[in-house]
């Protein structure tokens, strides 16, 4: 069964969660996506709590972490950083000349993306077999998902320190030698583990949802990444440490010999 009832409450879920957006623009994506993760594995961990094992538990939990810490994260920057908040009108500027209709279409779509994003989870609790698939890509997924959130928090708390350290300057401390947006690399790295944990169980369409959630999330890091490289040329590109940085530096996966992603016009993260 390829959409069983408890993905309708899941979506709803999202959707009530995600509609920060509608305080702010930006926060579809950013407080109501950590949120919105957050709220869901709660939801699956509440609504399959009979037949929940230990390796489903310990994915919901990972999850739920994931969600709690972004969204928590992201809140702090906002009413913590001035230079965020000096930096947030330029990075929404369009929201202001969308109307009701767009919206809403875009409050959908994002609810549509979390939930396939979770959906490897979601579906190895619904098909009835988790007591029984192969616990070993549980335990992959579930290892490859922690390691990104540690690299993930790492990375952000790099980057604040350096920021406060030198706000004008940009970081090439810590994880930010090995690659210079470790932090998206991290939530590809998290999304590719919760991919994993899905093999064994999803089957048909399943696997059509589990695949587009992961190729949208992919492709977003990467339109992220073009965007700041984008932002940090125009601030720092005159200074001649910030080219020898970047143009040995891979863009955003480590010890790929990417170094820029700016002239992908299709990229629009």
């Amino acid at each position: 069964m390829i959409f069983p009832e408890q993905i309708w409450i899941l979506a709803a879920v999202s959707f009530v969660v995600s509609a920060l957006g509608w305080i702010k623009f930006v926060y579809f994506i950013s407080l109501g996506y950590g949120f919105s993760i957050a709220a869901m594995s709660l939801y699956m961990m509440a609504a399959y709590c009979g037949s929940l094992t230990l390796p489903s538990a310990v994915l919901c939990l990972i999850l739920m972490a994931y969600g709690c810490r972004l969204g928590g994260f992201l809140l702090h920057r906002e009413l913590k950083s001035a230079s965020y908040r000096k930096e947030l009108p330029s990075l929404t500027k369009t929201s202001a000349r969308l109307g009701f209709g767009t919206r809403m279409a875009i409050w959908l779509s994002v609810v549509v993306l979390y939930v396939c994003q979770v959906s490897p989870v979601f579906y190895r609790l619904s098909n009835g077999t988790d007591r029984y698939a192969s616990e070993g890509w549980v335990w992959a997924g579930a290892a490859v998902m922690l390691a990104a959130l540690v690299l993930e928090s790492v990375a952000d708390s790099q980057k604040s320190a350096s920021k406060k350290l030198r706000p004008d300057r940009f970081c090439d401390t810590g994880l930010f030698r090995i690659v210079r947006c470790p932090n998206y690399f991290a939530e590809i790295l998290f999304w590719t583990g919760c991919l994993i944990s899905g093999i064994g169980t999803l089957s048909g369409w399943q696997w059509s949802l589990a695949a587009a959630g992961y190729l949208c999330i992919v492709y977003i890091m990467f339109g992220g990444a073009r965007r700041l490289e984008i932002r940090q040329n125009r601030r720092y590109g005159s200074d001649p440490g910030y080219r020898r940085y970047a143009a040995s530096t891979p863009v955003i996966l480590p010890f790929v010999p990417l170094y820029s992603v700016e002239r992908y016009t299709f990229l629009k993260g």
